[in-house]
């Protein structure tokens, strides 16, 4: 163990040395490591910019055990089997070393592989939903299934002329209703940059085109949330939950959606409370008018 902890804090000591490096042709894009390699790539082009890095993230060893065995001690970043090659093909840059080129001095192995177009959209809607999701703090099962999704509708071409971005978006929506935590058209709305009404298109085309479905939505899905985001206390969660349960129960609110009568019926027992809120603040938590 103490090894392991040598060859780390030496690892980390070397990187924190280094020169920041950036992709020439975008220096403002957020490299990419690929851990297998140990290099840093430029997610517009695929450019691998400078020489092999060392990982000191998701990956160290221990040398505990030479052995054929599997080590548990061992952590690495998995294959990506969305992807086509399972990992990220690459342009090789321009290296910096002697061994880098030729007796000639021309670069050994400029332009030797690219990363196909289609992956590379993948890799940057992934990008995309990952960022969606942790800004609203959804487990990683559903960045998984947001993923799956995409590829299949970004393979079936059944969206073309509909942004990646909002397609992205769409399917987040998606597979939040599918895993049980449905979010709101608004919630999405507000962690990426397409509008409410572009959402809900690719929310029903991609519906359409996956022959798929999702589960209908009830204002029991929201009132715990809402009523958290509001800092009310639980008497007057469960007692917006009655007033909800039995506005449905006697068809009250007919034609009216779960998160609106949701909303009302979280107004009507903060008037009856202590704690009263305002209809524009329950409107801005539930994204109502």
């Amino acid at each position: 163990a103490g090894t392991a902890v040598a060859v780390k804090m030496a690892s980390t000591s070397r990187l924190d040395a280094l020169p920041r490096v950036t992709c020439p042709n975008h220096p403002d894009a957020i490299l990419v490591e690929d851990y297998r390699a140990g290099d840093m790539i430029c997610p517009e082009c695929g450019l691998v910019v400078g020489d092999r890095v060392i990982d000191v993230g998701s990956e160290w060893r221990t040398f505990s055990n030479d052995k054929a065995t599997k080590d548990p001690s061992r952590v690495g970043d998995s294959q990506n089997p969305l992807l086509s090659d399972g990992d990220l093909s690459t342009m090789i840059g321009k290296g910096t070393g002697a061994a880098s080129f030729d007796e000639f001095g021309n670069s050994k192995y400029q332009n030797r592989r690219t990363m196909s177009s289609s992956d590379r959209a993948m890799m940057n809607a992934f990008k995309e939903i990952t960022t969606m999701a942790d800004r609203i703090n959804l487990p990683r099962n559903i960045v998984d299934r947001t993923n799956n999704l995409f590829k299949q509708v970004y393979e079936q071409k059944s969206l073309k002329g509909r942004a990646n971005d909002a397609i992205a978006s769409a399917c987040l929506y998606i597979a939040c209703r599918q895993e049980g935590v449905p979010r709101t058209f608004k919630e999405i709305c507000a962690v990426s940059r397409i509008s409410k009404k572009e959402i809900g298109r690719c929310f029903k085309l991609i519906l359409k085109a996956l022959e798929t479905s999702v589960d209908l939505i009830t204002t029991g899905d929201f009132m715990s949330r809402f009523c958290s985001n509001l800092c009310l206390p639980k008497q007057v969660q469960m007692a917006a939950t009655h007033i909800a349960r039995k506005a449905v129960e006697l068809d009250l609110v007919p034609g009216r959606s779960p998160i609106s009568v949701a909303a009302a019926a979280i107004y009507m027992a903060s008037q009856a409370s202590a704690e009263k809120r305002t209809q524009k603040e329950i409107g801005d938590i539930a994204g109502v008018a």
